[in-house]
């Protein structure tokens, strides 16, 4: 364990969270890790982490405290009140709030941090379970630029494409863009799914074709094995895609863009949220493009 790495406490181990830290470890950080589930704080120690059984043991000798946590009102309870962060962290700390939420809690946040000496980033990330396990993140940060660059080796392990953005809120408004590019990528696929089997097409083989050339995308690449299976085991759920498409309308309408695609997605993310499929894979959009088609479901 390299002693000169600074002391990590990560709150929240979800399906993005528990190979994030785990990452960490790998790169020789002490991370001592906290979350509501106990299996989960479990799984860390066995990685090699610390286990805390509060937020507040966990950050007592953090240099670092990075949260993980699926939204705002989460994010509030983690940071304040008594048992929360601002109130148990060291002077002096640096905050990284990975979480996506709303652009103005991460402002908020980092004004009322600063008031306790705390320095704060928020750097939401973009690459799914997948990007977390294999640690190839991209992570977009809002902050001071000499927080960027203290935070840099350790975000080095976490992802590959690392770019402050401009200053507190701005990682959370990089990441609504992410998360509008990729709802309205997924629908645009799931539609042509659909359209290529009625038409009685082989469709991997269609979609290797397809992803070869201009349609070709991430998103295509990463969900093209869940389209073709059925498979909608959760990467990223369908509840928090459609908490982000809250987000990024609400932004949008705040700074007087328009998002005529992303509205009528957003609207289908609800939709199919509302039919109970709230748990599942973000590519179970193609669920919707099916009843909609009178198709299987």
């Amino acid at each position: 364990m390299s002693s000169n790495l600074p002391k990590v406490a990560w709150i929240g181990l979800g399906i993005m969270g528990s190979p994030m830290s785990e990452n960490l470890v790998e790169a020789g950080y002490q991370v001592t890790g906290y979350t509501l589930e106990q299996d989960k704080v479990d799984r860390l120690v066995a990685a090699g982490g610390r286990g805390a059984a509060s937020i507040a043991e966990a950050v007592r000798d953090a240099d670092v405290v990075i949260t993980m946590v699926p939204a705002s009102p989460q994010v509030e309870a983690v940071a304040y009140g008594p048992d929360g962060i601002l109130e148990n962290a060291r002077e002096g700390t640096l905050l990284i709030d990975m979480s996506s939420i709303t652009p103005q809690t991460s402002v908020d946040l980092a004004s009322n941090a600063k008031e306790k000496g705390i320095r704060v980033l928020d750097a939401p990330v973009s690459g799914g379970e997948a990007g977390a396990i294999e640690a190839v993140l991209s992570i977009m940060v809002g902050g001071e630029q000499t927080d960027f660059d203290a935070a840099k080796p350790l975000l080095d392990a976490l992802g590959r494409t690392i770019v402050l953005c401009g200053p507190h809120g701005s990682g959370q408004t990089v990441k609504a863009a992410n998360q509008l590019i990729v709802a309205v990528n997924i629908q645009a696929c799931a539609e042509a799914v659909v359209f290529l089997e009625k038409s009685g097409v082989d469709l991997s083989a269609a979609l290797d074709v397809l992803n070869g050339g201009l349609a070709g995308s991430t998103v295509l690449t990463r969900k093209k094995d869940n389209f073709l299976k059925r498979d909608f085991a959760p990467g990223f759920r369908i509840d928090l895609h459609h908490k982000d498409m809250g987000i990024v309308t609400d932004a949008a309408r705040n700074v007087g863009a328009a998002l005529p695609v992303g509205g009528v997605v957003a609207q289908l993310v609800a939709s199919l949220r509302a039919q109970g499929d709230g748990g599942l894979d973000h590519s179970a959009l193609l669920r919707s493009v099916e009843r909609l088609s009178g198709s299987r479901v």
